[in-house]
């Protein structure tokens, strides 16, 4: 019969040895397999064990291990103290508990603190001299981190140097906006890549690159929220006594921190300040996955001190992850405008973070085939940055006895095309082209989406009844259209089958850059369709440019020049499109009018920062920052000291406060339109 004290070794080491598995999985691999809170379960009953019945061996447990390995390759940087992570809670009678242990460790009745968001993306520690930043690291271990230095100075909103000389070690947190996520995974699945599984594995894997040049093509955001060290003579920094003040200080530094922290002078604003953001985090358009609530004395966070891990004085309200399980009802196969084939699991539906869901894309092969998910099985079901369903795990104990793994089909399911996977590529491709139905109906609205041509009416339920009808069969028919071809469909009447003629023949007005966007070459996305327009000003141009001009472009790499060359060497579509400039459409750039004459183009806004805040109604506010990137301004996320303008329309919110707090220039709506209508300029129509 096995002892007791047998079994709780044993149970010990597995704990041990599952905790290292999955610290490796987060910290190094950024592939976590499992939540905080099932993490945080091991972690407990482990530390429950380890007290109970300690064992001989190493000193240090698994637990008081801070963070992961680093990786030799980014070079090593040494931390002195220790870069610490934070002791988790789960509910507010845990708070409640840390709250009563601080009072009674500084012998106080009601301690005062700051709660902040908790951001989920990855710690850096970042050192500035008078100023300049002279170092950035990853945390690592805890004790030495990755020399990051070459990737952070390429992300965007932190800054290479200061708006005051002061010298100190900061800590903060990089994270990818759920946007920027969405979009990363759109062209990542578009070009044949893995995609990441959520905007903190996304974040991680941009920093920790080899090459700054990926970090920077990533759009990483960030925001810091400590002082570590000081020079002891940088009386700057050193009147800085409280947490609350240190992040009022960071904002004067030009430094991006998250807005919404908070002075919590009792125990109940702690507990309305986790409710408040409980209900409220989805509508960030970042991850938070808890909150962190902070000794706000900083004097007093010192008499408290640390353990070898966490500080006393601070602890990570958790929010609980919300998992919902369902069953799997079918695997569909989507052909997109490029012939990429994705598998979406079909669920029952099921209520996720507020929404019914019903579908969860699987990405590729490789994620289906690593996830083993089969018609029939039940799943956990989450979305990915609070935004995109996706299949977490399968609940195998639950799966049917005669379910099998999901397979591939060899031909197209939309044309009968074959299947092809291309060498280092993740995804599987029709080679059906225009040919293939789907392919079609993904480029033509695709074609007229409004970052694109930007053809109001047309929309997916027209683009179907067109391609039913036989009315398009390539994207320039859609300037073969008129009023009778549309009342001839169902849904339309004479009033609208008016306005989307009319809307088509606005259309071909529209810039170079969204034409060249609108044709849907692989890898041209909207910024390389602007810088293309820039370089060669006419289609005709970039038809005529070689391989070596375009690969010389820094914008363009080889990828990029080869798709290009590609797509314009077919003949198929260099009879698109000269039937296109046939129809009248413009293929100029902004700068040059349509007989090819060149003009200066006016450049109001040359060099500005703006930001934009709110609603607005002479037009969309994506078409508005697009014409203010065309008028040479530069459009911002955040109000710091080096705006130069906030332009705000209806319901501006927390943004023009900070402006105004701030003393930035504020212009509203009206106000900008009327001062561009004195340079001569009018907003373009669509």
């Amino acid at each position: 019969m096995t002892s007791r004290s047998g079994t709780n070794e044993r149970r010990i080491q597995a704990l041990r040895d599952l905790i290292a598995y999955h610290n490796h999985r987060y910290y190094d691999l950024d592939q976590p397999e499992i939540t905080d809170v099932e993490y945080d379960a091991l972690v407990d009953e482990l530390q429950r064990l380890e007290r109970e019945h300690p064992l001989d061996g190493p000193k240090e447990s698994v637990i008081e291990q801070v963070g992961g390995q680093v990786s030799p390759e980014m070079g090593i940087v040494s931390f002195s103290p220790p870069v610490l992570s934070l002791n988790n809670v789960h509910n507010l009678d845990e708070l409640k508990e840390f709250y009563l242990r601080v009072a009674q460790g500084l012998g106080e009745q009601s301690p005062h603190f700051t709660g902040e968001l908790k951001i989920d993306g990855l710690s850096v520690v970042i050192r500035y001299q008078k100023g300049r930043m002279v170092q950035a690291a990853t945390r690592g271990d805890g004790l030495r981190g990755e020399d990051v230095t070459a990737n952070v100075e390429r992300i965007r909103p932190i800054p290479s140097m200061l708006s005051q000389p002061v010298s100190m070690e900061i800590r903060g947190e990089v994270y990818m906006s759920r946007s920027a996520f969405v979009a990363l995974n759109a062209r990542r699945k578009e070009e044949g890549k893995a995609v990441f599984a959520n905007p903190r594995n996304a974040a991680a894997g941009s920093l920790r690159q080899l090459d700054p040049e990926v970090t920077a093509s990533r759009e990483l955001s960030a925001f810091f929220y400590q002082i570590r060290r000081i020079e002891p003579q940088d009386a700057a920094v050193a009147h800085i006594t409280t947490q609350y003040r240190t992040l009022e200080f960071f904002r004067e530094l030009s430094l991006p921190v998250e807005e919404h922290f908070r002075y919590c002078e009792t125990l109940d604003d702690i507990d309305d300040y986790v409710r408040e953001w409980e209900n409220q985090r989805d509508s960030l358009d970042y991850d938070t996955d808890g909150l962190v609530i902070k000794l706000n004395d900083l004097a007093t966070q010192v008499r408290l001190g640390e353990t070898q891990k966490a500080p006393r004085w601070a602890v990570a309200y958790k929010f609980p992850p919300e998992e919902v399980l369902t069953e799997v009802v079918g695997i569909e196969i989507s052909v997109g405008r490029t012939g990429v084939l994705t598998p979406t699991a079909i669920l029952k539906p099921v209520l996720v973070a507020g929404t019914t869901v019903s579908r969860a894309s699987l990405h590729n092969e490789d994620i289906l085939r690593e996830k083993d998910v089969r018609v029939g099985d039940f799943v956990f079901i989450r979305k990915a940055g609070e935004i995109i369903p996706e299949v977490v795990r399968v609940e195998k104990t639950l799966r049917p006895d005669n379910t099998t793994p999901f397979q591939f089909p060899s031909q197209c399911p939309a044309c009968g095309s074959t299947v092809v996977r291309l060498p280092q590529e993740a995804a599987y491709r029709c080679t059906g082209g225009m040919a293939c139905s789907a392919q079609l109906r993904e480029a033509v609205i695709h074609f007229a989406s409004r970052d694109a041509m930007d053809i109001e009416g047309l929309g997916e339920k027209t683009v179907d009844l067109l391609l039913e009808a036989g009315r398009v069969k390539r994207v320039d028919d859609i300037y073969r259209l008129k009023e009778d071809d549309l009342l001839a469909l169902s849904r339309f009447g004479r009033l609208s089958a008016a306005k989307l003629v009319q809307s088509i023949e606005r259309s071909k007005s529209q810039p170079l850059h969204r034409l060249i966007f609108a044709l849907g070459m692989r890898f041209v996305g909207q910024r390389v369709a602007f810088v293309l327009a820039e370089r060669y000003r006419t289609m005709k141009a970039l038809e005529e440019a070689s391989y070596e001009d375009l690969v010389s472009i820094p914008d363009v790499g080889e990828r990029i020049a080869n798709s290009v060359r590609t797509f314009l060497s077919e003949p198929l579509n260099q009879e698109v499109i000269q039937s296109l400039k046939k129809m009248g459409v413009n293929m100029n750039h902004l700068e040059t009018t349509l007989a090819g004459e060149e003009r200066a183009e006016d450049k109001v806004l040359e060099g500005q920062s703006i930001v934009v805040t709110g609603t607005f109604h002479v037009m969309p506010r994506k078409n508005l920052e697009s014409w203010i990137a065309e008028l040479g301004g530069r459009v911002v996320s955040s109000v710091s000291s080096r705006t130069d303008l906030v332009l705000a329309g209806e319901k501006p919110g927390s943004k023009l406060q900070k402006a105004q707090t701030m003393n930035v220039p504020i212009v509203f709506e009206q106000e900008f339109f009327e001062r561009m209508a004195k340079e001569g300029l009018t907003p373009p129509t669509g």
